[in-house]
């Protein structure tokens, strides 16, 4: 099936929309109303639990969906370094800048 330019047109306008709502309907109901403490405090986790998924899965999944590390040694050393600079730190950015730099550096040498 080949699409004609309405057809596009209307996709574009769908993923919009699937796009806008999970930004705006938060906004529309915490707009008028006081976010509570526990609310905010729980919120500190999100980027934490979402970043620590993300390592675990590029260094322990492989593409069989089963567990190992092998043959990533750079990835392993490099998630150490992250893990020693966030603690250090607490920036996420610098943590990925130098995570993404040692990845870089130990697959070069490694």
């Amino acid at each position: 099936m080949e699409w004609n330019s309405t057809q596009h047109f209307w996709l574009i306008i769908l993923c919009f929309v699937v796009a806008f709502i999970p930004r705006f309907v938060p906004l529309a109901f915490f707009r008028t109303r006081k976010i509570p403490k526990w609310f905010n405090e729980w919120m500190g986790y999100i980027p934490i639990a979402l970043f620590t998924s993300l390592v675990v899965k590029d260094l322990c999944i492989t593409s069989s969906y089963t567990l190992s590390v092998s043959g990533k040694a750079p990835e392993l050393v490099a998630a150490l370094i992250v893990f020693i600079i966030a603690y250090w730190t607490r920036s996420m950015a610098l943590s990925v800048i130098l995570g993404l730099a040692a990845v870089l550096v130990l697959a070069v040498f490694i």
